[in-house]
This record gives structure tokens, C-alpha cells and sequence, in this order.
């Protein structure tokens, strides 16, 4: 039994160290076991709901800031309704982006986030009405 199993070590393998990638007397990779240069798995890019959220949530948070505090010295309806319309463009232009094909959850989720930030601007702004 034993001379059946070791029948194939008298076969010639090949040299190992052939079409190595080397760097000085270290090899870095096998060229046969390497991906082939145009092979780049999952290099292109995926958009996914997330980052359309975080985005609309991260610009309409700065972008609220910036006009509220300009507009400090205005009518409290006048900073309600530039910031509202701030938040519509915004959300428009999440939509756009790919909102409008993401899950029924995420779209909830900015929704509820556009009005939450714009409902602090409205309360920030109440006492100027």
C-alpha cells in the first residue's frame, strides 16, 4: 500500500520557484496562483443606500447651520422657509442619486431625518416669528 501511495513522488513536478514574483531572494506571490492584472474583483463602485443617507444627513446638517446662522438677524419665517427649501433640494437630490430605488426602510429613514433636522431649524427659529 505504501508503494502505491508514494508511486507518484519518482514523477517529475515542476520547479516551484518557476514564474515566482520575487523582490531580491523573498517571493512575494506564485504568478500561477495571482490574479491577472485586468482581474480586479469588486473594484467597481456599488452605491448603496447608506451612503446616500449619510450624505443627505451630513449636508443638510451643515447646510442648515450655515443658513440659520446667517439668517440670524431675519424674520424667523424667512429662515424657515430658505432652510425649507435647502431640505427639499437636498432630498431631491438624494433621490436622485438612487434613494428612489432603495429599500421602502431607507427611504422612511431620510424622510424622518430630512424633517428632523429641518424641525429643529423651525423650532431654533420660533422665537423670531
Amino acid at each position: 500500500m505504501n508503494a502505491d501511495v508514494n508511486a507518484d513522488d519518482s514523477a517529475e513536478r515542476p520547479d516551484a520557484a518557476e514564474g515566482d514574483i520575487m523582490a531580491g531572494d523573498r517571493r512575494l506571490a506564485r504568478a500561477d496562483t495571482a490574479l491577472p492584472d485586468w482581474h480586479i474583483p469588486d473594484a467597481s463602485y456599488r452605491p448603496i443606500p447608506i451612503a446616500w443617507f449619510a450624505a443627505a444627513f451630513l449636508m443638510q446638517m451643515v447646510a442648515l447651520t450655515v443658513l440659520f446662522l446667517m439668517l440670524l438677524g431675519q424674520s424667523g419665517w424667512v429662515t424657515i422657509i430658505i432652510c425649507g427649501l435647502a431640505t427639499l433640494v437636498l432630498g431631491m437630490w438624494t433621490w436622485e442619486r438612487g434613494m428612489h430605488a432603495a429599500g421602502r426602510g431607507w427611504q422612511t429613514a431620510t424622510v424622518l431625518m430630512l424633517a428632523a433636522q429641518f424641525a429643529l431649524v423651525c423650532l431654533g427659529s420660533a422665537p423670531r416669528l
